[in-house]
C-alpha cells in the first residue's frame, strides 16, 4: 500500500512541475524514506508534499504565511520542495530522512521570522521546507489551568480556544494574532499581560520536541537543560517543537483598553519623556505601549508630523484605571470617554491593531496573515530615559523616511522580578522598555531596498549612546542579521558571541553547552542558530592556559 501511494505521489508531482525530471531521484528517495518512517494512514502524501519553484501550488504554499517580501523575491534561494505534515510521526520521519539523504531542512510554524530564516537558506543548498501549518490542535484543560497546543497554531487561535472554554482565563503571549506558537514561544513571547504574568515562555509547563535523532521527547525525556533552552533560546537550534503545554492565567470578565494619540504640536515629546520615567513603575495590571509614526498634518497639506499613540490594556474596570492614571501618569489626560470596557478576548482583537473596531473575536481563527510588505526591523532595550533632545533627533530622522514605525513596549512589574537566568530570555530587571524599529517599503528593487536598510542602520547607530550597553541587547524574535551570522555549519563559538550575547547576554554560554550536548553535529542550524563547541565544555577548560575563566563562560555564568 505504501509503495502504491509513493507511485501516485510521484506522478502528481511530475504533473505539477515540468522540471521534475531533473530532480526525480532526490525526491523519490525522500518520499520513499518518509513512507517507511512515518504513519501514512493519516492521509496520502500527495496532499501534503509540494515540489518545484515554478509550480503555482508550491508558490502559494511558500507565500502563505511569509510576511517579509524581501525573502520572496526571485533572487532569493527557494526550497527544493515543501513538506506539510499532518502527524507527529511525519515530522520525525522528515528529520530522519533529511539526515539520511543529506537534504538540509528549514522549519516554519507561523512565517513571521523577520529575516525569513524559517523558510529561506542563504548559507547552504539544497534545502527543503518543513511547514507545520497543518499541526494546529489546541486542547484546553480549564480544570488544570493548562492547554496543549501544537506548533502550527497561531497565538490568536490559542486565545480563542481558551475563550471558548472560559471567559476568565487567558495566556500572556503575543499581541500580533497571526504569530505561529512554535517559533513565538521559543523566543520569549511578550505581550500585553507581561507586566502581570511574565512572558509566554515563562508560563510553559511541558513541551514535545523532535531531536536530531528523530526522537520525540517530552520534558522528562529531554531533561531540564534542554527544557530550559527551548523556552526563550530562539527557534530551530535544538530540535523541532511540536507541542507546548502552557499554563493559563486568570483574567477579569471585563478589562479596559484605550488609545490616546498626541502629535508634536500637542506636546508629544515632553509627554513621551514623562512616560519613560513612570511606565515601568505603574500598577502591574496596566500595560501602556507607545506606537510612533509620521502622520499628515491635515487633509489639505503634504506636511507631516509625528504621532505618538498610547495604547493600553488594564486588567480592571475604567474607574479603577482612571484612579491609577490620576496618581501615576496624569500628564496623559486620560478621560472616561477614552476608556473602552470589553472582554479579554475582545481586547486581544483591539490590541492587535489589525482589525476594524467591533470585529468579532472569531476573526482570530483566520490564522494566516494577509499583510505582506518589504521591511527591515531592529530592536533595543532602554535602561535610562532617553533625553528630549535625542527624541527630537529621532523625529527628524523619521520625517526623512517613507514609512517608518517604532513601538516602545513597557517593562517592570513581573518582568523585573523574574531572574534573567530563569529562562534564556535575559531582558529583565533594569529594563524600562523595549524598542522595535521598523521601516517598510513597496518597491522591491535592490536600489530601494538598500536605501531603506541604510536608513534604519543609521537610526540604529544614532541610538547607540541611549540604549543598553555591554552588551547592546536585542530581542531574538526580532531577528537582525546585521548583528552577525553563521556562514556555514562550522561557525566558531567565538564568532557567534557577538550576536549571541546581544540576544541572550550570559545565557548564551549555557545555550552553547546545551547545544553541544544535544546536537553536537549541528544538524539544526541556520544563519543565527546556537553553535556547538567542537569539543566538550570539559575539554575546553583543560586545553587552554586560561581554562578556569573560559570554563566559567561555557557553563553559562558571568
Amino acid at each position: 500500500m505504501k509503495l502504491f501511494k509513493v507511485a501516485i505521489i510521484f506522478l502528481v508531482l511530475v504533473q505539477l512541475n515540468p522540471r521534475a525530471d531533473s530532480a526525480t531521484s532526490k525526491l523519490e528517495k525522500f518520499i520513499q524514506c518518509v513512507s517507511i518512517n512515518s504513519d501514512l494512514s493519516v492521509l496520502p502524501l500527495s496532499n501534503i508534499l509540494f515540489f518545484a519553484p515554478n509550480s503555482s501550488l508550491f508558490t502559494s504554499v511558500l507565500q502563505s504565511s511569509a510576511q517579509n517580501l524581501r525573502y520572496l523575491t526571485p533572487s532569493v534561494p527557494k526550497p527544493e520542495f515543501i513538506f506539510t505534515p499532518l502527524h507527529d510521526s511525519q515530522v520525525q520521519a522528515a528529520v530522519t530522512c533529511s539526515k539520511q539523504l543529506k537534504l538540509y531542512l528549514r522549519v516554519r510554524s507561523g512565517g513571521h521570522d523577520y529575516e525569513g530564516l524559517s523558510y529561506v537558506s542563504q548559507i547552504e543548498t539544497p534545502f527543503f521546507l518543513l511547514d507545520l501549518a497543518n499541526l494546529r490542535t489546541v486542547d484546553v484543560d480549564i480544570k488544570n489551568n493548562a492547554a496543549w497546543i501544537q506548533a502550527g497554531a497561531t497565538i490568536g487561535e490559542v486565545y480563542y480556544r481558551i475563550y471558548q472554554k472560559s471567559k476568565v482565563h487567558g495566556y500572556p503571549a503575543g499581541l500580533c494574532s497571526t504569530l505561529g506558537v512554535g517559533g513565538h514561544i521559543t523566543g520569549g513571547a511578550y505581550g500585553s499581560m507581561m507586566r502581570k504574568y511574565g512572558l509566554g515562555a515563562d508560563n510553559v509547563l511541558d513541551a514535545k520536541i523532535v531531536d536530531a535523532n528523530g526522537r520525540m521527547l517530552d520534558r522528562k525525556a529531554m531533561g531540564e537543560d534542554l527544557f530550559w533552552a527551548i523556552r526563550g533560546g530562539g527557534g530551530a537550534s535544538f530540535g523541532i517543537i511540536l507541542w507546548w503545554k502552557i499554563k493559563l492565567v486568570p483574567v477579569p470578565a471585563k478589562v479596559t483598553v484605550f488609545t490616546v494619540s498626541k502629535t508634536l504640536e500637542q506636546g508629544a515629546t515632553k509627554l513621551l519623556h514623562r512616560w519613560q520615567q513612570v511606565v515601568d513603575k505603574l500598577n502591574e495590571d496596566l500595560f501602556i505601549r507607545v506606537i510612533i509614526q509620521p502622520v499628515s498634518k491635515g487633509k489639505n497639506t503634504t506636511q507631516k508630523t509625528i504621532s505618538t499613540s498610547y495604547q493600553a490594556l488594564f486588567l480592571g474596570d475604567p474607574n479603577s484605571l482612571l484612579d491609577v492614571m490620576r496618581k501615576s501618569f496624569p500628564e496623559l489626560g486620560l478621560t472616561r470617554k477614552d476608556c473602552l470596557e470589553m472582554s479579554w478576548i475582545e481586547s486581544v482583537v483591539y490590541i492587535s491593531g489589525t482589525y476594524p473596531s467591533g470585529t468579532p473575536p472569531e476573526v482570530l481563527l483566520q490564522g494566516k496573515t494577509t499583510s505582506k510588505i518589504y521591511f527591515k526591523a531592529k530592536s533595543d532595550f532602554v535602561t535610562d530615559p532617553i533625553p528630549e533632545t535625542t527624541l527630537e533627533g529621532i523625529w527628524e530622522r523619521f520625517l526623512e523616511e517613507e514609512t517608518p514605525l517604532t513601538i516602545w513596549t513597557p517593562y517592570g512589574g513581573m518582568m523585573s522580578r523574574i531572574p534573567e537566568t530563569q529562562i534564556p530570555f535575559p531582558h529583565r530587571k533594569g529594563v524600562i522598555f523595549m524598542i522595535q524599529y521598523l521601516t517598510a517599503w513597496f518597491d522591491g528593487s535592490p536600489k530601494s531596498t538598500v536605501k531603506h536598510v541604510k536608513w534604519i542602520q543609521r537610526l540604529y547607530d544614532y541610538m547607540t549612546p541611549y540604549v543598553s550597553r555591554f552588551p547592546r541587547e536585542a530581542y531574538v524574535n526580532y531577528r537582525d542579521l546585521d548583528l552577525g551570522v553563521n556562514t556555514n555549519n562550522c561557525t566558531s563559538f567565538i564568532e557567534a558571541i557577538s550576536w549571541g550575547t546581544q540576544y541572550f547576554k550570559c545565557n548564551f554560554y549555557r545555550l552553547v553547552r546545551v547545544k553541544t550536548n544535544v546536537d553536537p553535529e549541528n544538524f539544526f542550524r541556520h544563519e543565527q542558530s546556537i553553535p556547538p563547541l567542537p569539543f566538550t565544555p570539559e575539554d575546553y577548560s583543560t586545553n587552554r592556559s586560561d581554562g578556569t575563566q573560559e570554563n566559567i563562560k561555557v557553563n553559562g555564568h558571568c
